[in-house]
């Protein structure tokens, strides 16, 4: 059943008709995936060596509140339409070609992940090798033939996959007996972070960064979904999963070994099966960030150019960005790669909601096609919100300028607060 949600290709640019929902279950294993990989392992090893044990929980509390509210939020219209994300945001204030704008930046973002990630693989297969090849090399490597299996062999990566998932639960569960049996919890409650000192509203900022794209891509799953009430303890499992007990035991762990490196907490705790963990759950995660940010991409292109691109080229040319990224040494910007998503996609997520919920800008339009089954026609459909795109840039440069408060909420609210103005003014002046 999961297989069916993922490969479906029959309503990339069509609702999903409420016969083709799928049971709670089904669409929720699918999401809980995007929040219980190793990037959130990687988290909360940042947190837990940077932080004290209550400032980081506090963090993963606050952080995952505001994920949690707008996830919720975007998924509940992802539902209502049968729409993905990106067809939701043509109707949501940004347009036909300001959709291209959300595609555009979710891509980018996508392409960072495989560049970081790229890079966990290289340290474990060079961790593997003894150092022979040297990080720069391995990592050459690693991003070059990840990117030809995509291309030319993306059926190939469906093992690997099947296996990462089981495996990385396995593995988890392992370190986390074999690492925190033994210590004393009051020790770890109070024992002084070694790491680089980060605050609580960094802290928050870097949980939503963590996350954030899986809130704005929600609607692609969340379409599938029978009902509100689906959606909503959809997101909740996943974030009680994913945040507070993925995150939490890698907190907890790189407490007790000092260190927020995950290839030499798998490596030291779990030896070659860590390893081959890591190598496993990366290819799971960088297949699908490949082959997403690669068809952005594309779509982009043909939506400014009016020309279909070949995806082949597409996706080697990302391919090539996202191991460069690696190479030059992305991983070591983890943090400031999580903050800028962090201060980046809530502006994006806000400014849907207001249009969706407040300003109901569309909603009449939405409405009368959705009884017949149908999406809105191109003549109806807005080419491009102005607003919405710039109150979008502007929230995120505030987030990401103002030091007070919690940068993630700062551009979610200034966002949300200057589009709702903005939009209400150039509705006055159209009567």
């Amino acid at each position: 059943m999961n297989k069916n949600i993922i490969n479906d290709n029959n309503y990339t640019v069509s609702r999903v008709p409420t016969t083709m929902r799928f049971p709670f279950i089904s669409v929720t294993l699918v999401y809980m995936g995007m929040l219980t990989a190793l990037d959130q392992f990687m988290l909360g090893a940042v947190l837990g060596h940077s932080m004290t044990l209550s400032h980081a929980f506090l963090s993963i509390f606050f952080g995952s509140l505001i994920f949690g509210f707008v996830t919720i939020g975007l998924g509940f219209a992802g539902m209502r339409e049968g729409l993905s994300s990106s067809l939701l945001a043509r109707w949501c204030g940004f347009g036909r070609l300001g959709s291209v704008f959300v595609g555009m930046v979710i891509a980018v973002s996508l392409l960072g992940w495989f560049g970081v990630q790229n890079a966990v693989f290289a340290q474990g297969l060079n961790y593997a090798l003894n150092d022979r090849l040297g990080f720069g090399w391995s990592a050459a490597l690693s991003g070059t033939a990840l990117t030809v299996l995509v291309t030319f062999g993306f059926k190939a990566l469906k093992f690997s996959a099947k296996l990462a998932v089981p495996l990385f639960s396995i593995v988890i569960g392992y370190i986390s007996v074999m690492t925190l049996t033994g210590h004393n919890i009051t020790h770890l409650i109070n024992a002084v972070p070694i790491g680089e000192p980060i605050t609580i509203s960094a802290g928050i900022t870097i949980v939503v960064g963590g996350c954030i794209v899986a809130s704005l891509i929600t609607p692609d799953l969340s379409r599938y979904c029978q009902n509100r009430k689906h959606v909503f303890w959809m997101v909740i499992a996943s974030i009680v999963v994913g945040e507070f007990i993925v995150n939490g035991l890698a907190i907890l762990i790189a407490r007790v070994l000092n260190t927020s490196d995950v290839v030499a907490i798998m490596a030291q705790t779990a030896g070659g099966i860590g390893l081959l963990t890591v190598i496993f759950s990366t290819l799971r995660i960088n297949d699908i960030n490949l082959y997403s940010s690669s068809l952005g991409i594309a779509n982009a292109l043909e939506g400014m150019t009016g020309k279909k691109w070949r995806y082949t080229w597409i996706t080697l040319a990302m391919g090539l960005l996202g191991t460069t990224l690696s190479i030059m040494g992305i991983l070591d910007q983890f943090v400031d790669f999580l903050t800028v998503l962090g201060v980046l996609f809530p502006p994006i997520v806000g400014v849907m909601l207001v249009d969706y919920y407040i300003l109901r800008t569309n909603r009449a339009l939405l409405d009368a096609t959705r009884r017949e089954g149908k999406l809105p026609d191109t003549l109806s459909t807005p080419l491009i919100g102005w607003p919405a795109i710039v109150s979008s840039i502007l929230g995120s440069a505030v987030g990401l300028a103002l030091d007070w408060g919690v940068p993630s909420f700062n551009s979610l609210l200034v966002a949300s607060i200057f589009y709702w103005i903005l939009a209400s003014l150039s509705a006055f002046h159209q009567r």
